[in-house]
């Protein structure tokens, strides 16, 4: 890859209606919802946003942001 190329760091935006508020345990993993895999936080936060807000209304529903370039290399420094 040339030296160029924007630095890749890859977001994983899901989300779901939750067992209860206390923990992070999916209703039903077959109707989580998988909003997309991002190049950045950045976008990966707009997307998150995004659906967040269109589920406002159901209390139980959670999106969240997974950074998957911390477990494809978990030695990375963070960004700071």
């Amino acid at each position: 890859m040339p030296d160029s190329a924007p630095q890749q760091l890859l977001h994983l935006v899901i989300g779901g209606e939750l067992v209860d508020l206390e923990h992070n345990v999916f209703k039903n993993l077959d109707d989580v919802d998988i909003v997309g895999l991002y190049p950045n936080y950045a976008a990966a936060h707009a997307a998150w946003r995004a659906k967040a807000q269109s589920t406002v209304d159901n209390a139980q529903m959670r999106y969240f942001i997974v950074h998957l370039h911390r477990l494809l290399d978990p030695n990375q420094e963070p960004a700071r």
